[in-house]
């Protein structure tokens, strides 16, 4: 039988958030925790809260994860190269600290902080969400990642109501970054992704410290980065040095580059293909070797969440 896993995996605990070393930070919400469960895609709402992120509550020692070798060794992050085992295998020079955020544009309270601020309190205390990835390559994980709502962070500083979209710029670090230094590397460094400041707000978009409970892994996109679970991958911007609130719409990396290949939006739909490749199946990765091939879902399973941001034709949200 074919194993198709669930949509996500949540996993939450009430406590506060400590004192945040910032007086600006005082205004981060704590963080909310609760029982252990699996929110299904498409499941009523509770009748608790009505919240996407409590629906369907199952044992997830049933949900099965890809595993941690095979999701921290088999990677995109061409700021140390285009292959797959460039990330794992030539990061060992990059510093993931001291590590500083700054959040500026449209918004009433910028700064900067140090990302041990941004967690809030200790990295073994955040929330950890199971999150499907989807690749536009067309292949895919099952990973755990740890976080907090990206909302917490975006509220404390106060974007104005000017504000529409939110860019993601990433780390410049050449001589830590050897993707960055190549002369073959057509890209217009530093990388850039950009939201639609609904989608940034929205409760499944999850501002991540860490994955498998481990915050060590640049080769991951640490010590901060976005998680995105509707979107392709490349839309959740990895190693986050700036937050930029704006009115008009930034440009983005990928899309800059390949604006035929990679939609500004680059929602998961299996209807729309890639120019060279169908998205309508993907490879899913639990291990190596162990690789099935699974149908693609509208939004990567998300749809009952996250749809109502995109009225009318796909095409123009791909």
């Amino acid at each position: 039988m074919t194993r198709v896993t669930d949509r996500s995996t949540y996993t939450r605990r009430r406590v506060l958030a400590g004192t945040l070393g910032l007086s600006l930070l005082g205004g981060f919400a704590a963080l909310r925790y609760g029982r252990r469960f699996t929110a299904r895609a498409g499941d009523a709402e509770s009748p608790d809260t009505g919240s996407a992120l409590s629906r369907g509550a199952v044992d997830p020692a049933t949900r099965r994860l890809t595993l941690k070798h095979a999701a921290t060794h088999y990677n995109n992050a061409y700021e140390f190269g285009w292959d797959k085992i460039d990330p794992v295998h030539r990061s060992g020079k990059f510093r993931l600290e001291p590590w500083a955020v700054t959040f500026d544009g449209l918004c009433r309270r910028p700064a900067t902080f140090d990302v041990g601020d941004l967690m809030g309190m200790p990295f073994n205390q955040l929330e950890e969400r199971v999150y499907d990835f989807r690749c536009v390559e067309a292949w895919s994980m099952v990973i755990p990642y740890n976080g907090r709502p990206l909302r917490e962070l975006i509220d404390a500083v106060e974007p104005m109501t000017s504000a529409r979209y939110v860019a993601f710029t990433s780390v410049l670090r050449p001589e830590e970054m050897p993707g960055q230094a190549s002369p073959f590397s057509s890209l217009d460094w530093p990388y850039v992704e950009a939201l639609t400041i609904e989608e940034a707000v929205h409760p499944l978009t999850f501002a991540t410290f860490g994955v498998y409970g481990d915050q060590n892994l640049p080769q991951n996109g640490m010590p901060f980065r976005i998680t995105v679970p509707w979107k392709y991958g490349f839309k959740s911007a990895k190693f986050i040095v700036r937050i930029t609130f704006t009115e008009e719409r930034p440009a983005a990396t990928w899309h800059l580059e390949a604006p035929g290949e990679y939609g500004w939006y680059s929602n998961v739909y299996p209807s729309i293909s890639h120019p060279r490749w169908s998205q309508a199946t993907e490879r899913r990765i639990w291990g190596k070797g162990d690789i099935e091939r699974i149908p693609s879902r509208p939004y990567n399973g998300y749809g009952n969440e996250v749809a109502y941001l995109y009225p009318g034709s796909k095409q123009q949200y791909r």
